[in-house]
């Protein structure tokens, strides 16, 4: 039994324990992927270019018919302590005391606003996304709920209009003001690639990682805190930088109108849209160095990234700072690099990703365990991820 059989089956088993074994049986089961972002941090929000990827790592929702007679959803949710909520779908839907439970609520809700006639559904949900991590569990959730009661209820929606309803529950049922990034990478990766997305217009495509590269994500063990207060608190910060400017969003600034406009704008607010425009200037030759491989172009680009979300956007931590200093020096620095490293996701905690040569692995692994390690008060852990495919029905036959 592989690993998301297994997955499977704990969704099974908590459905037969939630809603009774002599019940009905769930009739269909979603998965959908947590993810990484390869670079162009914190700039989904400010209508950027980003560069994620999906992982194999899932939340799978199992679903089937509620109560008969009764317009409802009821789920469960097994790695929350099995904890359950209801709420009817001829009622207005509001907020409860759970996140989870919110996100269930909120999917539904802007079904519902899109005039979608949702079914009665009992849905039982598992996952192994590490939940703080950075690695998207949230939306990796929100679509997998979008993707089951859309298809259950034979509502026809495109992987666009599930992120956007995973979205907008995030930002309204959660109260983080996320970008699109998440969401769509959950929804609308392909298997083996990175996803070059425009958080303006939506188009993306799918860029091809050499074969040669492997990703890496290590866990530093710190688990966020604060964290959604920080990032609403970003993303006024860039809202302010552009009113200054006088830009829809920081994404229309080039880096020579950024310089020749700051007079007049607080140093805090310059250094975060320093970050927003040459985190979008990295993107396309992060893209190009992974489809040729180029292990040293991604060390600069990565490298860079980190330097500004540590010095211009202040998201990182010193652990933080110190594991990728750590990996770092063990990959090697210019021409002759293995590999990037740098922070990923909102920051304050969670992971760092490492896109390096097959052979450099070893690097990695042994710069985590043997230099990090023995220094942290939080162990670092460092796994080896496959680029998987966006949200899909994993129904077994």
């Amino acid at each position: 039994m592989n690993r998301r059989e297994r997955l499977i089956a704990r969704a099974r088993q908590g459905y037969r324990l939630a809603f009774g074994s002599d019940g009905p049986e769930p009739r269909r089961f979603f998965a959908a992927p947590g993810r990484v972002n390869l670079i162009g941090e914190h700039v989904d929000y400010n209508d950027g270019i980003v560069l994620p990827c999906a992982i194999d790592r899932d939340t799978i929702v199992a679903i089937g018919p509620g109560d008969e007679g009764q317009l409802a959803i009821e789920a469960v949710a097994i790695d929350m302590g099995s904890a359950r909520t209801r709420f009817s779908l001829d009622e207005p839907i509001v907020k409860g005391a759970s996140n989870w439970a919110n996100l269930v609520r909120g999917v539904a809700h802007f079904m519902l606003k899109r005039g979608h006639k949702v079914r009665s559904s009992r849905l039982s949900i598992a996952g192994d996304v590490p939940i703080g991590a950075g690695l998207s569990s949230s939306a990796s959730f929100g679509v997998g709920i979008a993707l089951a009661l859309a298809q259950f209820s034979r509502i026809p929606l495109s992987a666009e209009t599930l992120a956007l309803i995973a979205q907008e529950a995030e930002n309204e049922f959660l109260g983080t003001n996320c970008g699109i990034m998440d969401q769509m990478a959950c929804a609308a990766s392909t298997k083996g690639a990175a996803l070059l997305l425009d958080c303006r217009s939506y188009q993306h495509m799918p860029i091809p990682v050499a074969k040669e590269l492997e990703l890496i994500i290590v866990d530093s063990g710190i688990r966020r805190e604060l964290v959604a207060s920080a990032f609403n608190e970003r993303r006024a910060e860039c809202e302010q930088a552009a009113r200054h400017y006088r830009v829809k969003a920081l994404r229309d600034l080039t880096p020579e109108a950024l310089q020749a406009g700051r007079d007049g704008l607080a140093p805090q607010l310059f250094a975060r849209a320093r970050h927003v425009v040459c985190e979008i200037a990295r993107v396309e030759p992060t893209a190009v160095a992974l489809v040729h491989g180029d292990a040293a172009a991604l060390a600069k680009e990565m490298r860079a990234s980190h330097v500004s979300l540590r010095d211009d956007y202040e998201v990182t931590v010193p652990e933080i700072d110190r594991l990728v200093d750590t990996i770092g020096a063990a990959l090697g620095r210019g021409d002759q690099a293995h590999g990037g490293v740098r922070m990923t996701g909102a920051g304050f905690g969670g992971c760092v990703v490492c896109v390096v040569r097959k052979s450099a692995v070893r690097r990695v692994v042994d710069a985590v365990e043997q230099q990090y390690n023995p220094d942290a008060e939080t162990p670092a852990s460092a796994g080896i991820y496959a680029m998987a495919g966006g949200a899909r029905e994993v129904t077994p036959q």
